[in-house]
């Protein structure tokens, strides 16, 4: 009989839910337009709402701002726009200028609809904290005679590489004094820590459904309250999503969305609990065939599923195709459309030196982690680390 693969990339994508499963398949049997008016419609449009409503409260938000999207890539171009796209306060002030943490997602990184030359990195400590010392002199700089900067500054709320939890109620703090915009990239921390968009103080959140045990190519973009608007939507056309997002809704996907928020947020605690006691079990494992690994960010808060490593020697690509032949799924960071390793700017930002970087190896834990599928990753990591011992000395 063959052996189970032991899967620990859930940050790359995470098995869906039970109870998103069974919603998706309940949703595929409703066959009207979430826009036409008959009964049909009105039992999507119905669907959706109920999906609506929970990722609002996932949140402690408000079901009016959430906007269901194909997914982050498309809700974060739909927020990184310069006025008169984007417009937010009482006066509707425009953004000029972009702020975005060096080791953002590559969709933020993008800068959406910011030219280049608007456009700057906010760049971090060694852990891959973001450096508000930073942040806190380039508002400054860039607040007009009234102390009013029109920026957007994109700071996620957690790295999908390394699991490092930056301080976005602080840096929304700050940003708020100078009268700025904050959009966060939630999708890596979203089901996995607390998360509250009134205490993050940001103006917007972005969220990915496959990411915590939804369906892929569903996400949403979900607004802290009125200041922020959407004035010209990325997608026109039929005006779905209070004209906001044009395009008729996967309603199957969102509905799907909303069980798995539903579900992940009623267990976040105790799965944090379980997943922590894994990942700690992993790590002694890992050290006790490389003394010498180092962990990447680890004097950082972080993530409890995300555990990030190198050592002298080790070399990604090599060491994830010897994991997957051995019937492991791990990764070297972000997944990325080539299917091939490539080089970090998530630990290049951080000053990790390449000796180190380049055998970056991420093992990413979820739902369905066990405790066999770590002592399978921890033999395979035992027999990696003995063909590279000699190398590294």
């Amino acid at each position: 009989m063959m052996q189970a693969r032991a899967y620990l990339d859930h940050n790359a994508t995470t098995p869906m839910r039970p109870a998103a499963a069974d919603a998706f398949l309940r949703a595929l049997q409703i066959i009207g337009n979430p826009s036409s008016i008959h009964a049909e419609g009105r039992a999507a449009r119905a669907a959706m709402d109920r999906a609506r409503h929970q990722m609002a409260a996932a949140v402690g938000g408000e079901a009016k701002g959430v906007i269901f999207t194909s997914g982050a890539t498309e809700a974060l171009n739909t927020l990184l726009r310069p006025s008169p796209a984007i417009a937010f306060g009482a006066g509707a002030r425009p953004t000029e200028h972009l702020l975005v943490l060096a080791t953002e997602h590559g969709a933020a990184l993008a800068g959406g609809g910011f030219s280049p030359e608007r456009t700057e990195r906010i760049p971090v400590t060694a852990d891959g904290v973001a450096d508000l010392d930073w942040l806190t002199r380039r508002l400054g700089a860039l607040a007009d005679g009234r102390g009013a900067a029109p920026v957007t500054v994109a700071i996620q709320l957690a790295n999908s590489e390394t699991g490092v939890i930056q301080p976005v109620a602080d840096a929304s703090r700050l940003t708020a004094e100078f009268g700025g915009l904050v959009v966060c990239d939630a999708v890596a921390g979203f089901g996995k820590i607390p998360l509250d968009i009134k205490s993050l103080g940001v103006d917007a959140l972005v969220v990915s459904a496959h990411k915590f045990g939804g369906a892929k190519g569903v996400g949403a973009v979900i607004l802290a309250g009125d200041r922020l608007r959407i004035a010209q939507p990325l997608l026109t056309g039929g005006g779905q999503e209070m004209r906001r997002r044009s395009g008729t809704e996967n309603v199957a996907g969102i509905v799907a969305m909303g069980a798995a928020a539903e579900e992940a947020s009623a267990h976040l605690s105790i799965e944090a609990a379980r997943i922590v006691t894994l990942r700690e079990r992993l790590l002694t494992a890992l050290r006790a065939s490389r003394p010498d690994l180092a962990v990447f960010g680890e004097n950082a808060p972080r993530l409890p599923n995300t555990l990030n490593i190198g050592a002298a020697g080790l070399t990604s690509e090599t060491a994830v195709i010897a994991f997957d032949l051995a019937g492991v799924a791990i990764s070297s960071g972000s997944a990325c459309s080539s299917g091939k390793v490539k080089r970090s700017h998530v630990l290049d930002a951080m000053g990790v030196p390449p000796e180190l970087g380049d055998g970056a190896l991420r093992f990413s834990l979820g739902w369905t982690t066990t405790e066999a599928d770590i002592d399978a990753a921890a033999a395979v990591f035992a027999r990696v680390a003995r063909s590279t011992t000699k190398v590294a000395a």
